[in-house]
């Protein structure tokens, strides 16, 4: 099948989305499908407001739709509710092309959390975006739950994998072995919505590490003087930094999956979370703990079996997640794009 994904969201960004994308996206190729990305690499852009690493794409959508149909796409999926993908909704709309989309953050609260402006405003601008989709997809139970209870009911579900990279077995991370333990790492984009703060404001025994950068990075250096961060780490220097470390601290509020959870979980590393969407969906009692009270569900997490969580961890596949992407996918008639 030929695959048209469109996403505001693309390299050299860091975060889920991309990472969701690149990987089922190089299974579906690995597949024998072919597949055009739309992303802001193809247009002239602009930093967005109060985040100027993501870039937003100006696109009209008729440049958009041109892409899509010189490439003869038989099915359209928009990834992001950002420019981009209000170009294509727009283009596929007009042409009465079915297509999918794909809620992968808290957008209401994401937004709110960057700018104070009230969820519910968001969430009619989440139900305009998705409504005319053939189908919604989302990653755990209760997104589709908080989907449906919003007034979007046509969701699929579509789960996420860990590399085969990430095991227990291989090296560790020399800087973090040396340091006092426990080690609590935390991995992810250092920004306000991932409320890195209440990991490193949590008042436990032994040393916090940050692994990710972000608009938020420098501030949160100056405030925090005692934490270890570390950038940006990739392939196996990230593996070996969540096999060295003692748990994984997940704080955000405002992730649908967490896509890092289940990449320390298979590294054999347990996870400290709060119970909200997210850690609700992918933990269980013998791989993590979760709490209001951050310093508790570190506390529990310390005590749990790390062959459990490698097992665990190593349940959620990339081909898999392929596969459920796929089967969501509304195919058309390739002669109607043109």
């Amino acid at each position: 099948m030929r695959i048209a994904i469109v996403t505001d969201a693309w390299a050299p960004q860091v975060n889920g989305v991309v990472r969701t994308l690149e990987n089922v996206i190089a299974e579906l190729r690995k597949d024998g499908h072919q597949v055009l990305v739309v992303s802001p690499a193809d247009a002239p852009s602009l930093p967005c407001p109060t985040y100027p690493e993501i870039r937003l794409a100006l696109m009209l959508p008729a440049s958009v739709g041109r892409r899509i149909a010189t490439f003869g796409a038989e099915a359209v999926h928009i990834a992001t509710e950002g420019p981009l993908g209000i170009a294509a909704r727009r283009w596929c709309r007009s042409r009465h092309l079915p297509f999918t989309t794909a809620y992968h953050t808290q957008f209401p609260d994401y937004v709110a959390a960057r700018t104070g402006a009230d969820p519910e405003w968001i969430w009619r601008y989440v139900r305009w975006f998705h409504a005319p989709a053939a189908a919604v997809l989302a990653s755990t139970p209760t997104i589709e739950r908080a989907l449906n209870a919003h007034g979007l009911p046509r969701v699929r579900r579509w789960g996420r994998g860990v590399a085969p990279l990430f095991t227990p077995e291989g090296a560790r991370d020399a800087t973090m072995a040396a340091l006092a333990g426990p080690v609590l790492l935390h991995v992810g984009r250092v920004a306000v919505e991932k409320n890195v703060s209440a990991f490193l404001a949590a008042d436990v025994p032994g040393t916090k590490v940050v692994v990710g950068d972000g608009p938020a990075r420098a501030a949160l250096e100056r405030q925090f003087p005692e934490a270890v961060f570390l950038g940006a780490l990739f392939g196996e220097a990230l593996a070996a930094a969540y096999r060295t470390a003692d748990v994984l601290v997940f704080p955000s509020r405002t992730d649908t999956f967490g896509l890092v959870m289940i990449e320390a979980l298979a590294c054999g590393t347990p996870v400290a979370a709060y119970p909200v969407a997210g850690p609700v969906d992918v933990l269980t009692p013998e791989t993590g703990a979760m709490a209001d009270d951050l310093r508790a569900a570190i506390a529990r997490a310390l005590t749990l079996n790390r062959a459990a969580c490698a097992e665990a961890g190593a349940r959620f596949t990339w081909p898999a997640s392929a596969r459920q992407f796929l089967d969501a996918l509304q195919p058309f008639e390739v002669a109607q794009a043109a």
